[in-house]
């Protein structure tokens, strides 16, 4: 062959070479669009990095072998970015997650007009709800059906779903009420389904929660700025004293880190680690601050009474007559858990709701029990209202914090013991002593258990402004931890209490919304169904009753989740 002939074949090759490569590279970046860890679903901030398939896969649940905090080096040459993944997870438990996450995604929601007019964003004002016309009347037993049309602020109706709408079914001269169970048809329009559990006139009230716009405002913040609220601890060493900020996760290019994750159940907390101090000489826990990037027009989606908890009329009557029914009416629940009548709930699933109207009735009940409470202040409020109204429990000072306890009251006379105790971090509070921090997975591990147990956990509200797989590691931990007590002691009786809704500011909206906590909500109802553990509907019982939202429900209704925690301890017993 000729040297112009191999120079030809040469050639031939390089072209073939290329045009290999060129195929390797489209090939890879088809593979990287469809595959799990995409770019668009980090959680990025300039510190903290969250991946949303964070359900690492991996056959080993044994925790950091280490028993003591440790220092993460960034000396490396090419650091990897810290991740939020959850090794301790089985295959099983990480596809389970996956599912149950995928379970209660929220409708997508448009993004926000270019340039931005709150005209085309819905109003409350403009929108309205019809009661479907039943040709019979209504009787006690049927279901009541009202149909809901969002509008944006020119009347124009929505296209589009998202919106957060509640419902409910009230007669205040009854003291009665009960909870809509609302559907997004993803067009624009919503249905409530009431069931009609009492005779006498019945008004529908429906409320705009939160725009689609302004859930798209929520979603930035959580795939952003899940940092948003910042924690700190301080260290101290004799004279030397210095405060870190600290989270679930931090950037290790920015700092060394101490490793505070726990040994038992994998839950991860890091603080970067001070110059001049050991990560063993970490003292306390306290919320540090809070800061987030939101524009005006943002802000503007958050207006109280117009976009925000505003009230939607009806075009038409909002009041029905609910008349007797012959024979035993069937009071069957489309989904609502109970109802109010004469301002006392009654349950529509599980035990039957009684009175603990006294000190008397509460003691009988409790008289030989443990009554752990385990969770954030809105447990809390349980320790201090059982303590205030049963005067013969006496509280012992254990010098602990205000807002964390740990807690104790006996009486002991009756043999009774009740305590509380704050879950562990993330924590808002002002300050908790480093020494008083447990994760409740761990507190129920130290449980005996048995027919004079009770438990209730409340674990929710300082969860918001994470991604969502941060609080189904936590609740899987105490889930698992729960089984593990049920199957040592069986008797134990386990109650978990709900969120509930709050009332919402700007404030309150960007860091603690209802629509953060409905999500969460939705996810520990999933993960304890068919658990044996017992759930207190607070969600309903706060959002039927006549008092407004709060974070902290008026005493009113937390004596109706006291009653409902003792029936269900105490089946039979009450006034």
């Amino acid at each position: 062959m000729n040297q112009k002939g191999c120079l030809c074949t040469k050639n031939k090759k390089k072209v073939s070479l290329l045009l290999v490569l060129f195929a390797s590279v489209i090939l890879l970046l088809t593979y990287t669009q469809s595959f799990d860890f995409r770019l668009h679903h980090w959680y990025k901030t300039a510190t903290v990095y969250f991946m949303r398939t964070a359900f690492e896969l991996t056959t080993t649940t044994s925790p950091p072998k280490t028993a003591k905090p440790t220092t993460m080096s960034t000396t490396q040459s090419k650091p990897e970015l810290q991740r939020c993944s959850y090794k301790y997870l089985s295959p099983a438990n990480a596809e389970q997650g996956r599912k149950l996450l995928d379970s209660i995604t929220w409708p997508e929601t448009l993004h926000l007009p270019k340039p931005f007019s709150q005209n085309l964003t819905t109003s409350a004002s403009k929108s309205m709800f019809t009661i479907v016309p039943q040709r019979k009347g209504w009787h006690l037993g049927d279901k009541l059906t009202v149909r809901i049309q969002m509008k944006d602020f020119y009347g124009n109706p929505k296209r589009s779903g998202g919106d957060f709408v509640i419902a409910k079914l009230q007669n205040r001269q009854l003291g009665a009420a009960v909870v809509g169970q609302v559907q997004d048809h993803f067009n624009g329009t919503f249905t409530a389904v009431f069931p009609l559990l009492w005779n006498g006139t019945a008004s529908v009230e429906v409320m705009l929660v939160h725009t689609s716009e302004s859930i798209t405002v929520l979603k930035r913040l959580t795939e952003e700025e899940p940092d948003r609220i910042t924690f700190g601890s301080d260290f101290k060493s004799g004279s030397v004293k210095h405060v870190s900020v600290c989270n679930v996760c931090l950037d290790p290019n920015k700092a060394p880190l101490c490793n505070y994750t726990d040994l038992n159940t994998g839950e991860q907390w890091f603080c970067y680690k001070p110059k001049t101090l050991g990560c063993d000489t970490r003292i306390s826990h306290f919320k540090y601050g809070y800061s987030q990037k939101i524009s005006k027009d943002e802000e503007a989606l958050f207006q109280k009474g117009i976009n925000l908890n505003a009230p939607i009329m009806a075009t038409g009557n909002d009041t029905i007559m609910i008349l007797p029914k012959a024979g035993e009416p069937n009071v069957g629940s489309p989904g609502s858990s109970g109802y109010y009548f004469n301002n006392q709930w009654r349950s529509l699933r599980g035990p039957a709701v009684r009175q603990f109207n006294n000190a008397s009735v509460i003691t009988a009940c409790l008289k030989g029990k443990q009554l752990h409470l385990f969770g954030d202040s809105t447990i809390r409020q349980y320790y201090l209202y059982i303590t205030k109204t049963v005067p013969n429990l006496q509280t012992f000072d254990k010098h602990s914090s205000p807002q964390s306890g740990p807690f104790l009251a006996v009486d002991y006379i009756n043999d009774i013991v009740m305590t509380f105790r704050c879950h562990g971090p993330p924590l808002r509070f002002g300050y908790v002593p480093v020494s008083q921090l447990r994760y409740v997975a761990n507190e129920l591990d130290g449980v005996t258990g048995g027919p004079n147990t009770v438990v209730v956990i409340g674990i929710w509200s300082h969860f918001s402004t994470f991604p969502m797989e941060v609080y189904y590691q936590r609740i899987m931990t105490i889930r698992k931890a729960a089984l593990r007590l049920l199957n040592r002691a069986p008797d134990t009786k386990i109650i978990i209490r709900s969120a509930n809704m709050k009332d919402l500011t700007l404030f309150e909206s960007l860091t603690n919304s209802d629509w953060y906590s409905l999500k969460r909500d939705k996810l520990l109802r999933a993960v304890f169904r068919d658990t044996g553990v017992f759930l207190l509907d607070a969600w309903e019982m706060a959002q039927a009753h006549y008092l407004p939202h709060n974070l902290h429900p008026q005493p009113e209704i937390i004596k109706q989740m006291i009653d409902g925690v003792l029936s269900y301890t105490c089946p039979g017993k009450g006034d």
